[in-house]
C-alpha cells in the first residue's frame, strides 16, 4: 500500500457505522420484496421458460402434446412462489452489490476500489454465464439422456418377447387379458423445476472459481505455481462437488467437470499474470530481491 493512496475521511463513531449498515440493509432487503412480487406476476412465463428444455426433449420423443401435472391443491401457488423468490434474488442483486458496495467502500483505498470493483461486477457475468450454460446446454442434453433411456428401455422390452418366440408357432388369440404394463412419464411441475434450478445454481456458482482463486492471488494466499501443483488434486476435488452438486447421474457431472476445469487454468493464467506485473513494480521500485527463492519462483510461474 504506498502513502499516495486516498482513504475516505470517516471517523464515524462505531454507532453510526451500524446506522448506515441498517439504512443499507432496509434499501438492500425492500428491494427484494419488490423483485419477487414483481417476478411472481410473471411466474408462469418464467416457469414456462425454465421448463423448455423437458417439452423439447418429450415432443421429440413422439408426445405432441407435452403435460406437467402437480399432485396437491398448494403445490403449484408454491411453485411459483419459489420461481419468484429465485427470480426476484437475480433482479434485485445489482442493488442489493450496489448497497454492499457503497458500505464497505469508504474504508477502502483507491487501489483497494480498482482491485476489487472489477470482480464485483465479473461474480455476476460469471453465474450468468454458467446459468445460461446450464439451462441451454446441460439441462436439454440430462432431459434427453433420461427421458430417452426410458423409451428405448420400453422398445427393447418390446423386441425381447419377438426372438424368443418358437418359429411355426401360432400366436395366442389376443384376449386382453396379459397386455402388460404400459410405463409412461407424467412429470410433476416442481420436481423438474428442481432438477432445473439445481443445475443452474450449480453451474453458476462453480462459474465462480475464476473470481474466488484470482482474489486470493491478489491477496498472497495462492501461487500460480502452486496452483499448477495441484492440477491432480484439483481434477479430484471438481469431480467431488460435481458429484455432490449435480442430479446423480454421469452425464451432468462429466458436463460440470468438463466445463469447471478449463476455469481452473484460466485462474492459474490470471494469476501468474498479476504476479508479473507485481514483479515489474517491485523491479521499478528497486525492491525486488533477485535471491528471494519465493520471489524467484513466483516470477518464473
Amino acid at each position: 500500500m504506498t502513502q499516495n493512496d486516498d482513504i475516505d475521511n470517516s471517523a464515524a463513531p462505531l454507532i453510526e457505522h451500524l446506522a448506515e449498515l441498517r439504512n443499507r440493509l432496509i434499501w438492500a432487503v425492500m428491494s427484494y420484496i419488490i423483485a419477487i412480487l414483481a417476478c411472481f406476476v410473471v411466474a408462469e412465463p418464467i416457469l414456462n421458460f425454465m421448463l423448455h428444455p423437458i417439452e423439447l426433449s418429450m415432443r421429440a420423443l413422439g408426445d405432441p402434446n407435452p403435460v406437467m401435472q402437480y399432485t396437491s391443491p398448494q403445490e403449484y401457488f408454491f411453485t411459483l412462489v419459489r420461481i419468484a423468490m429465485v427470480a426476484g434474488f437475480a433482479v434485485a442483486f445489482p442493488v442489493i452489490g450496489y448497497q454492499l458496495w457503497r458500505f464497505i467502500a469508504p474504508g477502502l483505498y483507491k487501489s483497494e476500489k480498482n482491485a476489487f470493483l472489477p470482480f464485483l461486477i465479473a461474480s455476476p457475468a460469471l453465474f450468468l454465464t454458467g446459468a445460461a450454460f446450464s439451462h441451454y446446454v446441460v439441462t436439454p442434453i440430462a432431459m434427453d439422456f433420461f427421458l430417452g433411456f426410458a423409451d428405448a428401455s420400453s422398445i427393447v422390452a418390446a423386441i425381447i418377447p419377438t426372438l424368443t418366440d418358437i418359429p411355426g408357432d401360432v400366436p395366442a388369440a389376443d384376449t386382453g387379458s396379459d397386455t402388460g404394463i404400459d410405463i409412461v412419464f407424467q412429470g410433476k411441475v416442481n420436481e423438474t423445476l428442481d432438477i432445473s434450478l439445481k443445475l443452474i445454481i450449480a453451474f453458476g456458482m462453480c462459474f465462480q472459481l475464476p473470481v474466488l482463486l484470482t482474489l486470493m492471488g491478489k491477496a498472497g494466499l495462492v501461487s500460480a505455481a502452486g496452483l499448477g501443483a495441484m492440477r491432480k488434486y484439483a481434477v479430484v476435488l471438481i469431480l467431488i462437488v460435481a458429484a455432490l452438486v449435480t442430479p446423480p447421474d454421469v452425464m451432468s457431472q462429466l458436463i460440470l467437470f468438463f466445463a469447471v476445469y478449463p476455469l481452473y487454468e484460466v485462474s492459474i493464467f490470471l494469476i501468474r499474470r498479476i504476479e508479473k506485473r507485481r514483479e515489474a513494480e517491485l523491479r521499478a521500485e528497486g525492491l525486488w530481491d533477485e535471491d528471494d527463492p519465493a520471489d524467484e519462483t513466483e516470477g518464473k510461474a
